[in-house]
């Protein structure tokens, strides 16, 4: 459970998260639908180099925007929507999905353009460099009818898009919200949805980062940036550490001064030194004394969890700390390839694995593609009722004859392809685990 930061303006207990329903019981006969009260908590950067913040924002158009969001209701018959990266089905994958606002019809061109470079920059960022053949990245179309969005480039600019993005949310320049109901509704129409990227078609620089909202769709939180503004492309890193990773904020309010609770589930976070991890082998003991490529080594450094005493982070720095940092430390990446393996697994098969096989079948199996610094290093392994065919290590077909199972009567076998990442970046055996996928047949006895 992630702590939200009590900050100014904000009312929330210390453990509060996800979406506040503040809904208003339904007007009297005769007076009309009630307005639309629902907030949301969002995280948002004030800069590009800056701690982030939280504040709560309407979960759909403020009436301030006047016409802003009347564009003509989703025609789905009429939503393109495109595979920027299809590496399997969407029941093994992280499946992202990635759409605009403010773009006309005539730019639409533009938006896959900047999506595509969008998508790039984040793939850029470890481990996500690594991991990238674990995603699916989806694009939808959405035709605004007016170009850019509201609050660019002045506060009182209104402009009629989609998705009725817009700057200066919550009286505060830098946060782009948008109408989560329609970023929904845009969302259903991908084959899958477990992160949104929402694109503002815009050069300045702002943003922010949804978690926990109401949706009958799937997916898991939305992050929006903007379009032209490379220096956005940071948000939507940070954004996916927590829906992903689930990690904490390493950055801190002075006005929250001394933490008292309980230890922190996050693992990036603990009310523990290094010396009691060490003893007691908690938290990221296993990673203690280790250079970091963050900077510096991992140890405990006092401020996290928004509180600048009482709680830890594992280095002075981080992309969870601040954007001036583009890099995970060693126990977020961590956090973030047991994250991946959460969503996906990396061998997937077209070969069902609910009726039996027959002994001359070919057994194919499909692995991921890995790529990056090497981060990931799978091994593919051949089983026969349990027992290692180690001659068979590596291959992405085979038959069960050629596993060594003969077509005898009356015996019934089981063959299991199994993919173990075996990458040094993981050491808790419960990364270890997540990070295993297998399949397993039964070769029928006739």
């Amino acid at each position: 459970m992630r702590i939200r930061p009590r900050a100014a303006g904000v009312i929330c207990a210390l453990l509060c998260v996800g979406a506040t329903a503040l809904s208003t019981p339904a007007g009297a006969a005769g007076t009309g639908p009630a307005p639309d009260t629902r907030s949301l908590s969002v995280e948002y950067f004030p800069g590009p180099h800056s701690e982030g913040r939280y504040t709560e924002v309407p979960a759909t158009a403020p009436e301030r925007l006047g016409k802003s969001g009347r564009s003509a209701p989703l025609s789905p018959e009429l939503t393109s929507v495109t595979a920027l990266q299809d590496s399997g089905p969407t029941a093994d994958r992280l499946d992202l999905v990635v759409m605009g606002d403010g773009y006309t019809a005539a730019q639409q061109g533009d938006f896959q353009a900047d999506a595509k470079a969008k998508i790039e920059s984040v793939f850029q960022i470890e481990p996500y460099k690594s991991y990238r053949g674990l995603f699916n990245i989806w694009t939808v179309d959405v035709v605004s009818r007016e170009s850019g969005v509201s609050g660019d480039p002045t506060r009182n600019t209104v402009r009629d898009t989609a998705l009725s993005s817009y700057f200066w949310c919550a009286d505060t320049e830098r946060l782009l919200c948008v109408d989560t109901d329609k970023v929904s509704t845009y969302a259903a129409q991908a084959p899958a949805a477990d992160i949104v990227f929402v694109l503002a078609n815009t050069t300045k620089y702002g943003g922010a980062g949804y978690s926990d909202v109401p949706n009958t769709v799937g997916y898991d939180g939305i992050a929006t940036m903007s379009a032209d503004n490379p220096q956005s492309t940071l948000i939507g890193a940070h954004e996916l550490g927590h829906s992903i990773g689930h990690l904490a904020d390493e950055y801190t309010y002075d006005s929250y001064g001394r933490y008292t609770g309980p230890e922190a589930t996050e693992a990036n976070t603990s009310i523990r030194d290094a010396a009691y991890q060490r003893q007691h082998q908690v938290k990221w003991w296993r990673w203690m004394g280790e250079q970091d490529p963050a900077g510096g080594t991992v140890g405990t450094y006092e401020g996290s969890g928004y509180y600048p005493l009482g709680l830890y982070r594992p280095t002075d720095t981080s992309i969870m700390r601040t954007l001036a940092s583009d890099t995970f430390n060693l126990v977020g990446t961590e956090s973030m390839i047991a994250g991946f393996y959460r969503y996906a697994g990396a061998l997937s098969s077209e070969v069902s694995t609910v009726a039996p096989v027959r002994w001359y079948t070919p057994l194919r199996v499909r692995l991921a593609s890995f790529e990056g610094e090497g981060l990931a290093e799978v091994r593919l392994r051949w089983y026969v009722d349990g027992r290692e065919v180690r001659s068979a290590r590596g291959q992405r077909s085979v038959t069960p004859l050629q596993l060594g199972v003969l077509p005898l009567l009356g015996r019934s076998r089981t063959v299991t392809a199994e993919a173990v990442d075996t990458t040094s970046a993981l050491r808790d055996p419960a990364a270890r685990k997540a990070a295993t996928s297998s399949l397993t047949w039964t070769v029928g006895t006739r």
